[in-house]
């Protein structure tokens, strides 16, 4: 079974980050929030609060095979400041296991070196952070190891894509008629 990691973070775009683990977890996936904050109580930027299952500083994240960035405004910020997270999305790319994020989330990826000759999309205006890619405007760009998306409109079309890669597209196919998602 595949693990995956998703951070949270003050500020963060509660449909991006809620929609990936809601659709991972039917799908089967081991995945588990983990706050970078000082607390498990994580503030989303729409006043909608959520308990992380883990603090950062409590994990061993490095068994996981993707980590998963929400976007999401100051969440991405608060994000891309964590220097613990910095350190393990490089020790991933390293062991050439995935990375995602979807909305502003993607310039994290960016800033870091992650997208340099890799397709990559993310929410209008932030291209400029996406060093080094070639930005598309798809809903989902998948490269490599990459996964990016352009959004909370977004974030359904993202979560089935990464099921996709963790497992196959018939468990991602079946997930999307199950929420009677017609793409």
């Amino acid at each position: 079974m595949s693990k995956v990691y998703v951070f949270l973070a003050d500020g963060f775009e509660e449909i991006e980050g809620l929609t990936v683990v809601d659709l991972l977890r039917r799908a089967k996936v081991d995945t588990v929030t983990v706050s970078i904050m000082k607390e498990k109580l994580i503030h989303g930027a729409h006043g909608i609060n959520v308990y992380a299952d883990a603090m950062f500083d409590e994990l061993d994240c490095t068994d996981g095979d993707m980590l998963v960035l929400p976007g999401g405004m100051p969440g991405t910020t608060n994000l891309g400041a964590h220097a613990g997270l910095k350190e393990l999305m490089h020790r991933y790319a390293d062991e050439n296991k995935r990375l995602s994020a979807i909305c502003a989330a993607p310039s994290v990826l960016g800033q870091n070196g992650f997208l340099v000759g890799k397709k990559a999309t993310s929410y209008p205006g932030f291209e400029a952070e996406l060093k080094g890619a070639e930005c598309v405007t798809d809903r989902v760009a998948v490269d490599g190891t990459i996964i990016t998306s352009r959004g909370l409109g977004t974030a359904i079309d993202f979560a089935l894509a990464i099921i996709t890669v963790l497992t196959d597209k018939k468990t991602a196919d079946t997930i999307a008629a199950s929420i009677q998602y017609m793409a």
